[in-house]
């Protein structure tokens, strides 16, 4: 039977977050004993309900980058192919790579070989380990490692449009270079950020995975429910 595999970070208030981006503010906005007053359904029968409101910017929890969040010229999260965001992938074992490290194309090599995929157009994360080593302090915001020029290259050459990572970026954020999102403009890719639990899916191979956005016209990202489907 096919095992489905939640990589989706819950969301939140006050989920760990950058400085140059805000934590989510999710709290109720109508509860049970709220909606009484209401007076729906009969005296006998009140029919309550409850409802929250939710104020995020679309790059919060597990999400998705559009090509239009570093490309002024790139497609909205509501443009681009729905088919992004799902098909065959695989969970590469960099952990050993630690805070603050260097993902290289030396390691995704090396991964690749571990997990016994050969990719060929595959989603590709990326467990690192952060999230068990940090969560939920808010330092997991300046510990996760960099994926290279080199390592970009490596996953546009082996086909893969689609990359994911932990933690908040793929790009040491605090150093201002954001090497892997500039290689991904020019190249016209994209990834997940905050991808949770991926611990799961090393070892497994090749499996399905789909991580829809929302479809919010003009967004430049959205969250996703991250789910892999695993034989």
């Amino acid at each position: 039977m096919t095992r489905i595999v939640d990589l989706t970070l819950p969301l939140e208030k006050g989920l760990p977050a950058p400085g140059r981006l805000a934590s989510p503010v999710i709290v109720p906005h109508t509860t049970h004993e709220e909606s009484k007053k209401l007076k729906q359904g009969t005296p006998e029968d009140l029919l309550t309900f409850t409802t929250w409101y939710l104020a995020m910017l679309d790059h919060s929890g597990t999400h998705i980058d559009a090509l239009s969040h570093n490309d002024p010229e790139g497609l909205t999260v509501d443009e681009m192919p729905v088919e992004w965001f799902m098909g065959k992938a695989v969970c590469l074992d960099l952990r050993h790579v630690g805070d603050r490290g260097d993902i290289t194309a030396a390691d995704m090599d090396e991964a690749a070989r571990k997990a016994g995929v050969k990719v060929d157009g595959h989603i590709v994360f990326m467990c690192t380990g952060i999230n068990a080593r940090h969560w939920p302090d808010p330092v997991i915001c300046s510990m996760n490692p960099q994926v290279t020029a080199g390592a970009t290259h490596w996953l546009h050459d082996h086909g893969s449009r689609v990359h994911g990572v932990e933690g908040p970026s793929t790009d040491r954020m605090d150093e201002n270079l954001f090497v892997n999102h500039r290689i991904c403009r020019d190249l016209k890719m994209v990834h997940y950020e905050w991808m949770w639990n991926l611990e799961e899916v090393l070892g497994v191979g090749e499996f399905q995975f789909q991580g829809v956005p929302l479809r919010i016209k003009g967004g430049s990202g959205s969250p996703v429910r991250a789910l892999a489907f695993v034989d």
